[in-house]
């Protein structure tokens, strides 16, 4: 099993629009990085646990998630009607992945980026680290039980 950071805008696609999906599941479509497409359709797996990670103005981990389904092609990118289409991406030749992923958690409190600095055992952290704008980005299983311990306590 691995552990991952997945980063989304509030305003586009939030914690609460994946609880209010249908079985509070949905495809994690319109990653438009190559090295996260990499991450996602090389190495994520069913079972792999997920910090679901609000970016922007407010950045903070805000729950929890899990990938249910492994990386297949992202449809979205062949419908020049959505905003994540790619013209050089077909269904025969897909550029483009998504996983599939499901809500477990709404953390009490967010976890600011800002607090998240300031914590001992995350020093390492890709999310921290200055430039680091990967939508999807691998965490240690010891991060992920700093930050699961954090949610608890606060």
């Amino acid at each position: 099993m691995k552990y991952w950071l997945m980063k989304s805008e509030p305003d586009c696609f939030s914690l609460e629009d994946l609880i209010n999906s249908p079985d509070q599941t949905t495809p994690w479509d319109g990653v438009r990085n190559y090295q996260a497409r990499n991450l996602m359709r090389e190495e994520m797996k069913t079972g792999d646990k997920v910090l679901f990670y609000h970016s922007g103005k407010n950045a903070a981990v805000v729950g929890l998630a899990e990938v249910v389904r492994e990386a297949y092609p992202d449809f979205t990118s062949w419908d020049p009607e959505n905003s994540h289409f790619d013209s050089k991406s077909t269904p025969e030749s897909p550029r483009w992945f998504m996983v599939d992923v499901k809500f477990v958690k709404q953390f009490s409190n967010p976890i600011p980026l800002n607090y998240l600095k300031t914590v001992e055992g995350l020093e390492g952290m890709a999310l921290l680290r200055k430039g680091n704008r990967l939508s999807v980005q691998p965490v240690t299983e010891e991060e992920y039980a700093v930050i699961t311990k954090l949610a608890e306590e606060m």
